[in-house]
């Protein structure tokens, strides 16, 4: 199993493998066919509370990061997803964040090679 990410924004390829939306609300202007995707998991995203509370504050980002993992650790959702990676040879989690580099991707990403997963960068 391999993981990685790619912006919802950025055309689809197969190389892809299954292709999953970690996000909790719809990519604007994205519809749903152009998305391509196998799987919408909401409940893998931040929740509603943390993910106002940041809102991309690039100086918060360790503080937020800390309490992703905290939610991520705590909830079955992540273990899901890393179920999801054992069924399938390549995993592209699949966001809307416009910087790639600093999200909660990139946490989702540290926290499944911490337990065990596979991840390219």
């Amino acid at each position: 199993m391999a993981f990685t990410m790619k912006r919802v924004y950025e055309p689809a390829e197969a190389s892809d493998g299954y292709r999953v939306l970690v996000d909790r609300l719809w990519p604007r202007g994205v519809k749903k066919e152009r998305a391509e995707l196998d799987e919408w998991d909401k409940d893998v995203a931040p929740s509603p509370e943390l993910r106002t509370e940041w809102h991309h504050h690039r100086e918060r980002f360790d503080e937020f990061a800390a309490q992703y993992r905290a939610e991520l650790d705590a909830g079955p959702a992540a273990q899901e997803l890393l179920q999801t990676g054992r069924e399938h040879d390549r995993v592209t989690l699949v966001f809307a964040a416009r910087d790639e580099q600093v999200n909660h991707v990139s946490v989702l990403l540290e926290w499944l090679a911490a337990h065990g997963a596979s991840v390219e960068s």
